[in-house]
């Protein structure tokens, strides 16, 4: 093979391979924003002497706002992480959706 030559094609990622290797980049992207929004919610305090209801509804709060931003694009490490877990596995996306 010479060193011009193309790479062989990878093989197409099956429906269900594509699926969950999305989820699972989606799943690591809410997990990533999750620690991101609890780290600037550190220290603030939600006003008030909440005590342990506060700390519980701090939790949840910054889970759902890191699946809701995961949700509508989050900030684009799906995809990198998508197209990178693809590649490991030896696969393609296809043609694009």
């Amino acid at each position: 093979m010479s060193p011009d030559a193309p790479a062989p094609a990878l093989p197409v990622a099956t429906p269900e391979q594509k699926a969950r290797i999305v989820k699972t980049a989606h799943d690591f992207e809410a997990s990533f924003l999750q620690v991101m929004v609890g780290q600037m919610f550190d220290g603030v305090s939600m006003g008030g002497d909440g005590g342990e209801g506060e700390s519980a509804f701090k939790s949840f709060l910054t889970d759902a706002f890191a699946q809701a931003m995961a949700k509508h694009g989050g900030v684009g490490l799906s995809k990198q992480l998508t197209s990178e877990l693809l590649r490991m596995q030896g696969l393609s996306a296809g043609a694009p959706a």
